[in-house]
């Protein structure tokens, strides 16, 4: 498996988001399969396993704490995200020192470890850039931390922060279904120096190829609700589809692989964190770090994608209405 570094973290190229495992796409494997997959992507090479302490509410961390209990602990990577709002059980002001500190405590014991590699904010609070900045900085030096995050920031919320305690990662949507961060922020990211983390880089699977129009999902999967995947939507993007197999074809590499590899082409410090809940798509996925597309494929490839209208999007007002993450997302 390749590595790419995200400031001081080195990671595997395509990393594994856990989220599925506890919620969000339907029913999750059992615990004790969802164990063994995460053990099957470390020795396929991945080294950097994302979760959230808003997943499941505390329970995905905990999964992921059981998952990588038997793995030698400075072999993996652990990217850990803190909601800025009280979750249940928590006290407000989240942001207080002292109750971001009791946040960060709790979320190490549910992982079972002493430190977490990168902790984000999972939800930008407006206006707080440099408060959280200042105590991500104290977090680093006592040790509980080794880098941080912003999730979904704009271009000014990361300027801010990082000139207070610089920024290890941003972690946003990044696909060919999902571009807006390229006008800034991904610039703004290489020039830094921050690395960046690209969820959904399968647009929730519907670059994979694997789902047309007509599908049906579980009652609890979000792709009930993210308009992409609405029966219309579904069917005009056809167009798009169509070309990633093209270029799957003439690379002789899955759909799945072609999206990530292009994620990946945008640059180094660019790494995509799938979910994944088969052995199959872990083999699919982390292969990906072995297709290579060269300047000239990817110059190709991303023209043609700037000519391809894209329907639908994912958005927290519609996943609101699954009933499973805090009524305050709005990203």
């Amino acid at each position: 498996m390749k590595t790419r570094k995200l400031g001081n973290l080195e990671v595997s190229a395509v990393g594994m988001g856990c989220m599925g495992f506890t919620h969000a796409y339907g029913d999750p494997p059992p615990e004790a399969e969802g164990i063994r997959l995460v053990h099957c992507a470390f020795e396929q090479g991945c080294n950097f396993f994302d979760t959230a302490e808003m997943y499941s509410y505390f329970k995905n961390e905990e999964f992921v704490g059981k998952a990588l209990r038997e793995l030698p602990r400075d072999k993996v990577v652990i990217s850990d995200k803190f909601w800025p709002m009280a979750l249940p059980g928590q006290e407000a002001p989240k942001l207080s020192e002292a109750n971001l500190r009791r946040a960060l405590e709790d979320s190490l014991r549910r992982l079972g470890t002493d430190y977490i590699d990168l902790y984000t904010e999972h939800q930008m609070a407006d206006g707080r850039e440099e408060e959280v900045a200042d105590l991500m900085g104290r977090f680093i030096r006592e040790g509980k931390i080794r880098g941080w995050g912003q999730s979904s920031p704009t271009a000014d919320q990361i300027r801010r922060a990082h000139a207070v305690t610089p920024l290890t990662a941003v972690q946003s949507e990044y696909s060919m279904m999902e571009r807006k961060w390229e006008k800034d922020v991904l610039p703004l990211c290489r020039s830094l120096g921050i690395g960046f983390v690209a969820f959904a880089p399968l647009g929730n699977g519907f670059l994979s190829g694997k789902y047309r129009a007509g599908q049906t999902f579980a009652e609890n999967d979000l792709r009930n609700v993210i308009t992409r995947f609405s029966p219309e939507n579904m069917k005009a993007n056809g167009p798009l589809l169509a070309l990633i197999r093209r270029f799957a074809e003439e690379k002789g590499c899955t759909e799945a692989q072609i999206a990530l590899a292009w994620d990946l082409a945008y640059g180094d410090f660019v790494v995509p964190i799938p979910g994944m809940r088969k052995e199959a798509r872990i083999r699919e996925n982390l292969g990906a770090a072995d297709v290579t597309l060269t300047a000239e494929e990817y110059r190709a490839l991303t023209q043609a994608l700037g000519r391809v209208e894209i329907h639908g999007d994912r958005v927290g007002r519609d996943i609101r209405k699954l009933g499973t993450v805090p009524q305050d997302v709005d990203r």
